[in-house]
C-alpha cells in the first residue's frame, strides 16, 4: 500500500487545488455584469437574431449509432484477421454484440432517429392503376409543339 501513496497525495492535491482554484475565483472575481458582457461573442460579429433552437435529441441518437457503428467494426476486426486463434468463444461474442447492436438500431429507427425535416402526416395513397390512365393521360411528351405530325410512310405509298 505503502507504493500508492505518492498517487493518492497527488489526487488529494490536485482535488484541493481545483477545489481551491474554484471558491477562490468565486470570492475575489468583481461581479459588474453588463449587456456587453453576456452577449455571446462569435468572432467580434454582432448577433443579429436570437441563437438558433437546440440541436433535436436525434441528431445526438444518429451520432451514438455511428459511433456504434464505429465499435462494431472495431471489435470483429481481430476476430476476421485471426479467428483460428479466437476460437469460437469470439465468434459467439461477436455474434452476441452485434444481436444487441442490431435490436438497439431497429429499436431507435423504430422510434423515428432517421426520419429527418418535417413530420408528414400519413395520407392514403391512391391507387397506381386504374382504368382512366393511359399512356396519353400521364406521359407528357416535351418537345413536340409546334413540330408537324409525323405521316406515317405506309399509307402514303400505297
Amino acid at each position: 500500500m505503502g507504493q500508492y501513496l505518492p498517487i493518492v497525495c497527488l489526487l488529494v492535491l490536485a482535488g484541493l487545488f481545483g477545489a481551491l482554484s474554484f471558491f477562490a475565483s468565486r470570492l475575489l472575481a468583481p461581479r459588474r455584469p453588463s449587456a456587453a458582457k453576456e452577449a455571446p461573442y462569435e468572432c467580434g460579429i454582432v448577433p443579429s437574431r436570437e441563437p438558433p433552437e437546440r440541436f433535436p435529441v436525434t441528431f445526438y441518437v444518429v451520432a451514438m449509432l455511428f459511433i456504434m457503428f464505429d465499435i462494431e467494426l472495431i471489435f470483429i476486426y481481430p476476430f476476421a484477421v485471426d479467428r483460428s486463434f479466437l476460437g469460437s468463444y469470439a465468434l459467439w461474442e461477436m455474434i452476441a454484440f452485434t444481436v444487441v447492436f442490431f435490436g438497439a438500431f431497429v429499436y431507435v429507427v423504430a422510434r423515428g432517429a432517421l426520419d429527418w425535416g418535417p413530420v408528414n402526416a400519413h395520407r392514403r395513397l391512391e391507387p397506381a392503376v386504374s382504368a382512366e390512365r393511359t399512356t396519353t393521360s400521364t406521359i407528357r411528351r416535351v418537345g413536340l409543339e409546334g413540330r408537324p405530325e409525323m405521316v406515317d410512310l405506309g399509307e402514303d405509298a400505297a
